[in-house]
């Protein structure tokens, strides 16, 4: 094998991962605040407390918000995601083995990604949980439940800009869809109906989307509704891969790796929905 069509492999193949990864690896990273170019294993993302405005006297001086200021560190973590691709199988099923194993490199390296993010929403601790609301750890996925967490981001001034965002379980996007306002389109509109398109909604001033990697801690599932920037994501490294030759394998070893971490930025922006399953 030349060292000029070992080039063209290794070259194509890094690109097909990356898109790959892009495409189809992370449906949680575009929900959250992200940090890419880190140097060093950790990174830091700032927070800032709420400002007050006042008045002042005519040539007076002007009031001081004296804001509070605190960051939350994030740790980066590295992972890998490696395979073989045999000599022979290149020859017999050159794009299509290539294609899988790329494609199976880049979606276990996302589904990575999404449980760095799971993992820092589960360290929240609003939740929207209340006898007085009509809702309990035995119930689903129910409207009140919903509009609780809806109510508690509003109380506590989380921004509704846009930047909302809901991931509940697939048990839980079924319930969803037992709700009209959820899904009829005498509610929502004929645009925003759940099952057109790609499985994700606006709806609450937020953009819902079902999930298969949330945390089920026994029959309970951890649903959330939060913003984009109550979760902090970065990334040392995006995904990369290395593709040596072994010649006693007679084979490829194709490794797709990446350096990434998460973590919980302001627990106020952030309502946990127990839900049963």
């Amino acid at each position: 094998m030349s060292g000029t069509i070992d080039q063209a492999f290794v070259k194509q193949y890094q690109a097909e991962v990356h898109e790959a990864y892009q495409r189809q690896g992370s449906k949680l990273r575009p929900t959250v605040r992200s940090k890419t170019n880190i140097a060093g294993a950790s990174t830091v993302f700032q927070r800032v407390g709420r400002g007050t405005a006042a008045s002042k006297a005519r040539t007076g001086v002007v009031p001081v918000m004296n804001l509070e200021h605190s960051n939350v560190e994030c740790f980066l973590q590295d992972h890998y995601a490696g395979d073989w691709i045999d000599r022979f199988d290149e020859l017999k099923t050159a794009i299509e083995e290539r294609n899988v194993i790329a494609s199976a490199g880049a979606y276990a390296l996302g589904r990575k990604t999404d449980e760095l993010i799971i993992a820092a929403l589960d360290t929240a601790t609003i939740e929207a949980v209340g006898t007085g609301a009509g809702q309990t750890d035995n119930d689903g996925l129910t409207r009140a439940k919903i509009l609780l967490a809806f109510e508690m981001l509003g109380a506590a001034d989380v921004p509704d800009d846009g930047n909302r965002f809901a991931v509940v379980g697939w048990k839980q996007w079924s319930e969803l869809l037992a709700i009209p306002e959820f899904s009829n389109s005498q509610f929502v509109g004929d645009n925003e109906l759940p099952w057109k398109g790609t499985q994700a909604k606006r709806w609450l001033g937020a953009t819902w989307m079902p999930h298969s990697g949330l945390t089920k801690a026994g029959a309970l599932r951890y649903c959330y509704f939060y913003h984009r920037t109550a979760i902090g994501h970065a990334a040392a490294s995006e995904v990369i891969t290395d593709i040596t030759w072994h010649g006693d394998r007679a084979a490829h070893f194709v490794n797709s790796m990446m350096s990434q971490g998460a973590v919980l930025v302001d627990n106020a922006g952030v309502v946990r929905m127990r839900t049963k399953e």
